[in-house]
């Protein structure tokens, strides 16, 4: 088998509060290998937010590694982890943080101008990736022109422009009609094909349904849930 594109070995994360300490996650195990599609599931409160911070790199684990395409994340400076980010990972979150100055198309081509890419390129696959996702009419449109579900379908464009390696995503489609969640679903299976992974955070059991295994996260650990 390959090497996984994504992996945590004894993953723990322990926040202090005062003279108190609270245990998030404990010695968490994942492994996830190119083009497999994982849902991570479980109550409010549970960690899944901090889980996905940590296996981005946003965060620093208290125990334990986490490894992005054999690159162990806690030996990497600052500049070396934007860089992987920009080039092997993409990200969505539950609010879109969209740039309010610039419109759908720009914030969309932003990881490719990060990147290097020329801005009429970078703008033509902006725009490709907006069609893709029903918003070929809101090319120019501003975030503070958009609906909330048209922001968020922005959001999923741009961590799907660069096709990375790994999506993690926290409710994709918690604000998305039935459709549009549909687009997304098959825009996931498209970068599937070319061997990207996901990890997607949900409580829709629809979503959950559509990936290839669903995990439990209950106390502070991943527990497979049956098919």
């Amino acid at each position: 088998m390959n090497s996984p594109v994504l992996q945590c070995r004894n993953l723990g994360k322990t926040y202090v509060d005062g003279d108190r300490s609270v245990n998030v996650l404990a010695k968490l195990d994942l492994s996830l290998q190119a083009g497999e599609k994982i849902a991570i599931v479980g109550s409010s409160g549970s960690g899944k937010s901090t889980l996905l911070n940590l296996l981005g790199g946003l965060d620093t684990p208290s125990s334990g590694e986490v490894l992005m395409c054999g690159e162990n994340m806690a030996l990497l400076g600052e500049r070396e982890k934007c860089r992987l980010r920009n080039t092997r990972m993409g990200f969505v979150y539950q609010f879109h943080h969209l740039l309010p100055e610039f419109d759908a198309r720009e914030n969309v081509a932003m990881p490719l101008l990060i990147g290097g890419q020329s801005r009429a390129q970078a703008m033509q696959v902006a725009g490709e990736m907006l069609a893709k996702v029903g918003l070929q009419h809101r090319l120019t449109h501003r975030p503070g022109q958009l609906s909330g579900g048209e922001r968020q379908r922005v959001a999923i464009a741009r961590s799907l422009v660069t096709r990375p390696q790994c999506v993690l995503m926290d409710e994709p489609t918690g604000n998305l009609d039935p459709q549009s969640s549909e687009q997304v679903l098959s825009l996931i299976d498209e970068l599937r094909r070319d061997s990207a992974s996901f990890v997607v955070v949900t409580h829709d059991p629809v979503i959950a349904s559509h990936m290839d295994r669903v995990l439990e996260l209950r106390g502070g650990c991943l527990h497979e849930k049956p098919s």
